[in-house]
């Protein structure tokens, strides 16, 4: 973890998620769509993350979910990109999410996809980012305003 990366340490009964921002050399970041069967979020677009399960840390549930979700494995924690709130749209109630900009090792040409939980993978520089927008009311632009953040701060 790089110095200045802020961990944040959930309370007693908070229910929080992170999520891993991945760039490829290009600067274009990784996203994969739920799939349409999924409780939370169906067919859309969404960041390698998921749900911190009971004993875990923040960084210990980074490492897991991007393991799990595409088979790369977590090398280094580049960078906090902040806490975001969100009640998602399954009765769980609302959600603590820790989003970290971060660095991972794998062929990242072959991403192992949980192909029973998202059916599609893409990279996305500025000009690809409005997809992210799909199946997704106004105002619930989460995933494409952080990666808007990321890459636009990137050089071209």
């Amino acid at each position: 973890m790089d110095d200045g990366v802020d961990l944040p340490i959930p309370e007693h009964g908070q229910t929080w998620a992170v999520g891993a921002v991945i760039l490829n050399p290009r600067g274009e970041a990784f996203a994969q769509r739920r799939a349409p069967d999924r409780r939370l979020f169906p067919d859309t677009w969404d960041i390698v993350g998921g749900h911190v399960e009971p004993g875990e840390t923040l960084l210990d549930a980074l490492a897991r979910e991007v393991t799990e979700e595409t088979g790369w494995h977590l090398t280094r924690v580049r960078r906090f990109l902040g806490v975001v709130t969100w009640t998602g749209d399954d009765g769980g109630g609302v959600r603590r999410e820790a989003d970290y900009l971060v660095e991972v090792c794998g062929d990242l040409d072959a991403p192992a996809l949980e192909w029973s939980k998202h059916t599609a993978y893409d990279w996305f520089g500025p000009r690809d980012l409005d997809r992210l927008k799909e199946n997704r009311a106004p105002g619930e632009f989460l995933i494409h305003d952080l990666l808007r953040e990321v890459v636009r701060e990137l050089p071209s």
